[in-house]
C-alpha cells in the first residue's frame, strides 16, 4: 500500500516538475525570446543593405563612440570605487558603516529619471552650481560630462556588490598572514587579495560595463537629446522611433540586444570556468 502511494506520490512529482518547466519556458519565450527575436526580425526586415546603411548613417556612428566613451569612463570609476568600497565594509569597522550600504544599494532604488533630474538640479543652468560653471565656461548638463555623472551613478552598485559577499566569505585570515610577513598594502592586495576575487571583479565589471551602454532614464533628461553630440545608442532608438525610422531604429537596437547576448555569454563562460575556484572559496569549501 505504501509502495503504491509512494509510486503515486513520485508521478504527481514529476508532473508537477514538468507543469513548472513548461511554465517558465513558455514565460520566458513570451516575455523575453518573442520581444527580442522581433527586434532582428524588424532590424531585418528591408534586408541587410537596408541594415548597414542604417548603422553607417553619421548619427548612429557617433552615437556608437559616444556610448563607447561614457562606459570606457564609468566602467574603471566604479572598478576602483567598487574595490574600495567592498574593502572598507568587509576589513573595516567604522561607524556609518551601515549607512555606506545602504548608499552603495541607493541607485537600485531610486528611478534612473531622478538620478538625471538630480545632476541638472546640482549642474543645470539654474542649479546649485551652474551660474559658478556658466562662469568658468565648464558644461556638464547637457555635454559628456553630465552623461557620464549620470551613468557613474546608476552603475556604481554592480562591481561592489559582486565583491561585498566574496570577501566576506573568504574572511582575512590570508591577508592578516601576508601582513604579518611583512607585505605592504600594495604588495597585500595585488598578490593575495586581488587574485582571490578577481572572477567576481571581472563578473561585477562585465554587469556593470553592460548597463553602462544601455542606460536611458538617467542620460535622457542630463543629454537634452542634441542629435550627434549628446545621443547614445538608447537615445538613438528612441529618436529613431519617434521619427518613423523603424528600421534604423531597430537596427541600432540590435546593437545593444547583441550585447545584452554578449553580456549573457560570457556570464556563463565565466560561471562555468570558474565555478570550481569560486566554491572553493565558499564557507567549508576547500
Amino acid at each position: 500500500m505504501s509502495g503504491r502511494r509512494s509510486r503515486r506520490n513520485g508521478a504527481g512529482g514529476r508532473v508537477g516538475r514538468a507543469a513548472i518547466i513548461v511554465a517558465a519556458s513558455l514565460f520566458l519565450g513570451v516575455f523575453l525570446l518573442l520581444p527580442l527575436a522581433s527586434v532582428f526580425v524588424e532590424a531585418f526586415r528591408q534586408g541587410i543593405r537596408a541594415y548597414l546603411d542604417s548603422l553607417q548613417q553619421p548619427e548612429a556612428l557617433a552615437a556608437i563612440r559616444l556610448t563607447l566613451l561614457v562606459a570606457a569612463i564609468a566602467v574603471p570609476l566604479n572598478l576602483v570605487f567598487g574595490i574600495a568600497a567592498a574593502w572598507a565594509m568587509t576589513r573595516f569597522e567604522f561607524r556609518g558603516k551601515a549607512a555606506l550600504g545602504a548608499l552603495i544599494d541607493l541607485p537600485f532604488s531610486v528611478s534612473p529619471v531622478i538620478s538625471g533630474l538630480v545632476y541638472v538640479l546640482l549642474f543645470g543652468a539654474q542649479g546649485w552650481f551652474g551660474p559658478w560653471l556658466a562662469a568658468h565656461g565648464v558644461k556638464v548638463i547637457f555635454a559628456v560630462p553630465g552623461l557620464v555623472l549620470a551613468t557613474v551613478f546608476i552603475t556604481l552598485p554592480f562591481v561592489a556588490r559582486e565583491l561585498i559577499p566574496l570577501m566576506q566569505a573568504q574572511g582575512s585570515e590570508e591577508e592578516e598572514a601576508a601582513r604579518v610577513l611583512g607585505a605592504n598594502g600594495w604588495q597585500l592586495f595585488f598578490r593575495v587579495t586581488l587574485p582571490n576575487i578577481r572572477w567576481a571583479l571581472l563578473y561585477g565589471v562585465l554587469l556593470c560595463n553592460a548597463r553602462a551602454m544601455g542606460e536611458f532614464g538617467a542620460v535622457s533628461v542630463v543629454s537634452g537629446h542634441i542629435r550627434g553630440l549628446t545621443t547614445t545608442l538608447p537615445l538613438e532608438v528612441e529618436m529613431r522611433y519617434n521619427e518613423y525610422d523603424y528600421v534604423g531604429a531597430f537596427a541600432v537596437a540590435s546593437l545593444l540586444a547583441l550585447l545584452a547576448l554578449l553580456t549573457l555569454a560570457l556570464k556563463a563562460l565565466l560561471e562555468w570556468r570558474y565555478r570550481g575556484e569560486l566554491a572553493a572559496h565558499a564557507p567549508g569549501g576547500h
